[in-house]
């Protein structure tokens, strides 16, 4: 098998010298968990007092992270990834909103996004969270079952028609939309209307995915009965494979409220999971449409190998791989080079309001083990072939 990760050439041949310099600097900077958490302090204080830090934000953490502020920007960006078989899931990355007026002007911007990367050979997918588009307390409400009122059945349902107005756009324009995976305790609204999509949609074509974060330890079992549901109902399930990204607010609530944490006891328990459901996916192509969304190499290099024993093609519509812009060039751009279907998760927004996406790309680098390592040690790795 010729696909390796460890190809620094291929990884960084999109990078000048001064941006892998940049680079290089971002991720020693990151190593420091003291550094990070100065400046993830410092940009907090510094946008409350209103400081005029944005700049500083958007030459570094910003521009290694983000793809730009506005669609014309992010243009430039998926163009430059294109040339290299580069994909891109476009993320508009603007979080945090709560207010009925805000969910409204959410939809027209994606759909905007939609219509945009339908002109766009390589921007096959659109990620979308259902918190942009329907108020916490509402999801929290109906994951624990208690029953709406009436209001609040006339809310949910606006919540369902924004979702399908942006699923029959992109059915529409031949995209395909991530339905993303939030905290466990609002997740089931999420998983039902992402069905409901599903059913409607997948019709012998793959334009819904949800989302499984396979660090919840009942995740699997849910793998296998997404897959029966979907197989009895005659629909394709599109499941987008996770770790995951609440570990640390899942843990802490659980302990807080006294119940059993949904979280895997270990990371081998996890990766254990993981594995078992891309091979579970893998083998069951017939039905599912894969996207192993991961960091880790092993995951990969599995799915590649069963690829291979279940004679599904390098560029099979059935199994898509991502990684996020700025991290893992070695892992994207080696796969998009032996002709994988390989994607990088692309955001973009206003500076200000994508602040927390990129202090959770902060947090991660600095909290999970050998990540900015193995970043770190290629980026070096390349820096010396290049002589610099």
């Amino acid at each position: 098998m010729s696909l390796s990760f460890d190809n620094t050439q291929i990884a960084f041949q999109y990078k000048s010298n001064k941006q892998l310099k940049q680079a290089n600097f971002l991720f020693s900077s990151m190593s420091s968990s003291m550094l990070t958490r100065l400046g993830i302090s410092f940009t907090s204080v510094a946008l409350k007092i209103k400081l005029p830090v944005e700049g500083i934000i958007k030459r570094t953490i910003f521009e290694q992270f983000c793809g730009g502020e506005t669609l014309q920007e992010v243009a430039n960006t998926a163009a430059m990834l294109a040339k290299y078989n580069v994909d891109v899931c476009l993320d508009y990355g603007v979080e945090g909103k709560s207010e009925e007026a805000d969910f409204d002007a959410a939809v027209p911007e994606f759909i905007k996004a939609i219509q945009y990367a339908a002109t766009q050979k390589n921007i096959p997918f659109i990620p979308i969270k259902l918190t942009g588009f329907a108020r916490f307390g509402l999801l929290e409400k109906l994951h624990s079952g208690t029953s709406l009122s009436a209001p609040e059945v006339k809310e949910y349902e606006r919540v369902k028609d924004r979702i399908d107005a942006i699923c029959s756009v992109a059915n529409d324009c031949k995209l395909m939309v991530l339905i993303d995976a939030e905290e466990s305790w609002i997740q089931q609204p999420i998983d039902d209307l992402a069905d409901e999509m599903m059913e409607k949609y997948n019709r012998g074509k793959i334009v819904v995915f949800n989302t499984f974060q396979m660090y919840c330890h009942a995740k699997l079992a849910f793998v296998h009965a997404s897959y029966e549901k979907a197989k009895e109902r005659g629909y394709i399930l599109g499941a987008k494979l996770v770790r995951g990204a609440y570990m640390e607010k899942e843990r802490t609530r659980a302990a807080e409220m006294g119940y059993q944490s949904p979280i895997q006891p270990d990371k081998n328990a996890c990766d254990t999971d993981y594995n078992a459901a891309v091979r579970f996916c893998l083998s069951h192509a017939d039905v599912v449409a894969t996207f192993i969304g991961t960091h880790n190499e092993d995951s990969c290099y599995i799915a590649a190998n069963l690829m291979k024993e279940q004679g599904l093609a390098n560029d099979t519509e059935k199994v898509y791989f991502a990684q996020l812009f700025g991290m893992s060039d070695n892992m994207t751009f080696n796969l998009a080079n032996e002709g994988y279907h390989a994607s990088k998760y692309l955001p973009y927004g206003p500076v200000k309001d994508v602040i927390p996406y990129l202090m959770r790309r902060a947090r991660e680098n600095t909290s999970v083990k050998g990540q900015t390592g193995r970043e770190l040690s290629l980026i070096k790795k390349e820096l010396k072939r290049r002589k610099l």
